[in-house]
């Protein structure tokens, strides 16, 4: 079983994104990313600092928006419309999950699609299910990426995503079948589960349960990507993949940390330079 090192891959990435904002800035062109995080949920406070960090990495400017766990709709939704419109702001992500009383789709909904770095906006979703898309959603993005780095094409291949989110499961699927991979999607109400994940070349699990896909859902040798990132009773971090029966089995295996995780980050951060070059009428 080879290792896909999440880390080293999305550093590669952030290599790249870095390289495209330098260019942008001899154009005269700032990158900024605006994060509005509400409350102060302790997941969501590290993965806003993570950003931070990348955007420092790649030479984009970050401005954090914190607001109060006991912030209204109306405020969040004016402190929206007020960065879409800040022509300097290139990229709004509002760090999910939002507090009870906040409408999470009247907000995702309220920003605009040039402006929506996590991909999430109905056009873009809608983009991406025609193949004519200028974000891509960061897990999934950072997901294909991973497998790209195998060597394995997912042309012609059985492809099988457990779990239907609209954020990882819907989009993951249709990129893999943009890619021309013959895919199923898998979810709670599936019958014979194991039998399906068994015959998948390409097995991706993003269904929010700690070891949940065991060795003999796996088929010999398929590559294995594991979007989870649970946490167990002990404060260790799991995946949705038995990590340890499965990498006898699997011919490539992500871990949990340090697989999908830094992949995600690295796409958002591509994603906000693609958004300044729309933005100030710059092609590729």
């Amino acid at each position: 079983m080879q290792l896909i090192d999440g880390k080293q891959i999305s550093a590669q990435v952030k290599e790249r994104a870095a390289a495209e904002t330098a260019k942008l800035s001899e154009q005269g062109v700032a990158v900024c990313l605006a994060v509005v995080i509400v409350g102060d949920d302790p997941a969501s406070r590290i993965y806003v600092n993570n950003k931070k960090k990348a955007c420092a990495f790649c030479g984009i400017r970050s401005e954090e928006y914190a607001l109060p766990a006991e912030t209204t709709e109306e405020e969040l939704l004016a402190l929206v419309e007020k960065l879409n419109a800040d022509q300097a702001v290139n990229g709004i992500l509002v760090q999910l999950p939002l507090p009870r009383q906040i409408n999470e789709e009247r907000v995702i909904a309220a920003i605009r699609p040039e402006k929506d770095v996590d991909a999430f906006h109905a056009v873009n979703v809608g983009k991406i299910m025609i193949g004519n898309y200028d974000f891509l959603p960061c897990t999934p993005a950072g997901c294909i990426e991973l497998i790209d780095s195998t060597g394995v094409s997912i042309e012609g291949k059985r492809c099988v995503v457990i779990g239907r989110s609209n954020i990882v499961g819907k989009p993951m699927a249709m990129l893999l079948l943009h890619r021309n991979g013959t895919v199923t999607i898998c979810h709670s109400r599936t019958k014979n589960l194991s039998e399906i994940c068994r015959e998948a070349d390409i097995l991706v699990a993003a269904v929010g349960k700690a070891n949940f896909v065991t060795a003999d859902m796996v088929k010999e040798g398929a590559v294995v990507i594991d979007v989870g990132m649970n946490r167990l009773d002990n404060g260790k971090l799991c995946g949705d993949v038995d990590f340890e029966a499965v990498s006898k089995v699997a011919g490539y295996l992500t871990p949990v940390p340090g697989g999908v995780g830094p992949m995600t980050i690295a796409t958002l951060m591509q994603n906000t330079v693609k958004a300044a070059k729309i933005q100030n009428g710059i092609k590729d």
